[in-house]
């Protein structure tokens, strides 16, 4: 049975709060789901595991007939909001989280990736007031296994102080590892099915006054995820979005540096997650 949306009642870290200002939750957690029967309850288990229990969870889930609903169901006790329905995509569905989400800072964790550890949220430096915070991503396989760092295993490097010029490099840092004040959050624009998130980072970026990077790493990416299935498609729509940031000459220039990176990374034998 899903949640009925006319209950105010929120739920932080599993103890229920009501939904007013002087509760509002620090973080809102928000993991996108379709038939992941073997990866959904790792991931809502990392998050519950965090020592920091000031944020909320939220589960968006595209319609699930392979058993996911009844693991969503299993720790609904925890979750602030769930549904399950069909939708229009991936990013249309993080719309969906992030319309019901009330936290101050938003954070995408989807099915099958993981936090890094249970101390990730209170290392964070929230004293620091930023309008994004990052973090270094560790790759894992099906079995949980850490392959190594992005920067270590591809040719995406995390910058030590990113600015939103820095994405015109690739995809420097994971989706997975970024925390955006919500305020500063656009939707994702669903005209791109594959590489919004790409497009829905450097705008936040651009937005943002103050970046902070956490000098940790904050998650775990399961290898083989949506855009890497897409890859064709999702390097053409980037290829849009990088004019529209930051022009023809300077995109073409990019990609040539970045096609050349990866002939290298490729002759070394190394695989290019």
């Amino acid at each position: 049975m899903n949640p009925d949306e006319s209950d105010k009642t929120r739920l932080s870290g599993g103890k229920k709060t009501k939904g007013n200002p002087s509760s509002r939750p620090l973080v809102s957690i928000i993991t996108i789901v379709f038939n992941n029967v073997s990866g959904i309850e790792k991931t809502i288990r990392s998050i519950f595991g965090q020592n920091l229990k000031n944020f909320e969870y939220i589960i968006i889930d595209g319609g699930s007939t392979d058993g996911t609903l009844d693991i969503i169901r299993k720790y609904e006790d925890g979750i602030a909001y769930w549904i399950s329905e069909a939708d229009k995509g991936i990013y249309d569905a993080m719309n969906k989280g992030m319309k019901q989400s009330t936290g101050m800072y938003l954070w995408f964790i989807n099915s099958g990736d993981l936090i890094e550890s249970s101390s990730v949220l209170e290392n964070i430096p929230w004293a620091e007031n930023a309008d994004v915070y990052y973090g270094e991503t560790h790759l894992i396989d099906d079995s949980g296994k850490v392959l190594g760092t992005r920067t270590e295993l591809t040719t995406r490097k995390l910058p030590a102080k990113m600015i939103w010029k820095d994405m015109i490099h690739g995809m420097v840092v994971s989706h997975q590892s970024v925390i955006v004040k919500k305020e500063i959050a656009p939707s994702y624009d669903t005209v791109y099915k594959y590489s919004s998130d790409i497009d829905w980072v450097i705008t936040c970026l651009k937005a943002a006054r103050k970046i902070v990077n956490a000098d940790a790493v904050l998650s775990k990416y399961l290898i083989g995820g949506f855009s890497i299935k897409n890859q064709k498609r999702a390097l053409m729509e980037r290829f849009v979005i990088y004019i529209k940031h930051y022009g023809i000459f300077d995109t073409l220039l990019a990609h040539i540096s970045i096609a050349f990176n990866a002939l290298k990374h490729a002759l070394s034998g190394r695989r290019n997650y």
